[in-house]
């Protein structure tokens, strides 16, 4: 093999970033099954190539009865070998260097489940939308997507990398928009304190597209957690939730303590106190009564993040709903009467012993909760007995017989 040839591995190696010696090895590869198709080639041989003089050289072993080698090896180059060999070479030639990108661009996202990359909008449709990562294309599903939030083509996005597949033509690199991992990275890219584990991000609880909680810590005792995340006058958070489209995101200090914890995972709401079951994993959490609908959230978001961030089974109530409670589990409610509520004209349930009028439902819940807070047996069914029931009137209701079909 001439110099030429050479300097040509060499050039496409550089082009393609592949290592000479794979080119080699490809075109040892391709040269032997060139080889072995033409009329009387030995059944056991191999091409070397000198990688100084490129000299090839086709060496052969003959084979006993058992199919083992036996004997030493010798030369069997064929003459013009390289003039006969070299359009089928080409053709394996080819074909290896394609598997060879498609392995290094495989190798080269494998492993990186869970990193972030940024990839060019290609193309968008019902299914999913490509992302142009340079070398190799990005799978943006549809249900790893931001509800409402419509990708422009040839528009820069980040996105987070769930699963590198191999396939025959190459890998396959599905990525997401909705993973809470997505919002770590980000942070790690806008805060130092992050990347150099001086700030660590303990718990993210997602609603993609509508909201984010995460609680940070430090490491070190000079340094905010939650003032290096926001960033001077919110730089740096507001730079997360600019590429989150407008995501809002709430920083609250990590504490080891549940209650604490349960208390800032709540923010912005005001919490007076929390009673933990560690039993059932439940937090009551009571508020004051102006703080209620803050402390649940929109359609309970406030809560269920919180609920998530923090593991615990958030139950809120306010301040009135719990004196409410305490009431109702001090009163016998077996003993009592049915009368009419002026104001409403419904019937109500009254203790014997005082305490507040309730419903029939309420009296089945009330009594519930007080036989269960003393460890009674549930007193049962609402008394009915002594209810007032107005009886319909029959005696003197008209009566039309019915008429005579021979009239």
């Amino acid at each position: 093999m001439n110099p030429e040839m050479m300097e040509a591995l060499q050039a496409l190696a550089t082009d393609r970033g592949i290592p000479v010696d794979a080119l080699f090895a490809a075109l040892a590869d391709a040269l032997e099954t060139a080889y072995k198709r033409t009329p009387g080639a030995h059944e056991y041989s191999w091409v070397t190539i000198d990688p100084d003089t490129m000299e090839i050289r086709v060496l052969a072993q003959d084979l006993d009865e058992e199919g083992e080698p036996v004997g030493g090896e010798f030369d069997v180059t064929p003459d013009g070998f390289g003039r006969i060999a070299a359009q089928t070479a080409r053709q394996v030639m080819t074909q290896r260097i394609r598997e060879a990108e498609r392995d290094m661009k495989y190798e080269e996202y494998a492993g990186r489940e869970g990193d972030i990359v940024t990839g060019m909008i290609q193309q968008t449709d019902a299914r999913y939308t490509l992302l142009d990562l340079g070398r190799v294309e990005a799978l943006l599903p549809q249900a790893e997507q931001v509800p409402y939030e419509r990708p422009e083509a040839n528009t820069r996005l980040k996105a987070y990398i769930v699963e590198v597949r191999k396939t025959a033509k190459g890998p396959q690199i599905v990525v997401s928009r909705t993973h809470p991992g997505l919002i770590k990275r980000l942070f790690e890219l806008e805060v130092p304190e992050i990347a150099d584990g001086v700030v660590e991000i303990k718990a993210c609880a997602r609603e993609p597209g509508h909201r984010t909680k995460i609680s940070v810590a430090s490491n070190d005792p000079n340094v905010d957690p939650v003032g290096a995340c926001v960033g001077a006058r919110g730089a740096r958070v507001r730079m997360v939730v600019n590429e989150l489209r407008g995501e809002k995101i709430d920083i609250v200090p990590f504490s080891e303590d549940p209650v604490d914890f349960v208390m800032k995972a709540l923010s912005p709401a005001k919490v007076k106190d929390v009673l933990i079951d560690e039993e059932s994993g439940t937090a009551t959490v009571i508020v004051p009564d102006y703080q209620l609908s803050l402390a649940i959230g929109k359609e309970g978001q406030n809560a269920r993040l919180a609920a998530r961030m923090t593991g615990w089974r958030v139950d809120i109530k306010s301040e009135t709903q719990v004196a409410e409670e305490a009431a109702y589990a001090d009163v016998d409610w077996a003993e009592g009467e049915w009368i009419v509520d002026e104001e409403t004209g419904e019937q109500v349930w009254r203790p014997a012993e005082g305490g507040p009028a309730v419903s029939a439902d309420q009296w089945v819940e009330a009594s519930a909760e007080s036989a269960e807070a003393s460890g009674d047996a549930p007193v049962g069914d609402a008394p009915v007995g002594d209810a007032p029931v107005e009886d319909a009137p029959v005696e003197d209701a008209p009566v039309e017989d019915a008429p005579d079909r021979n009239d």
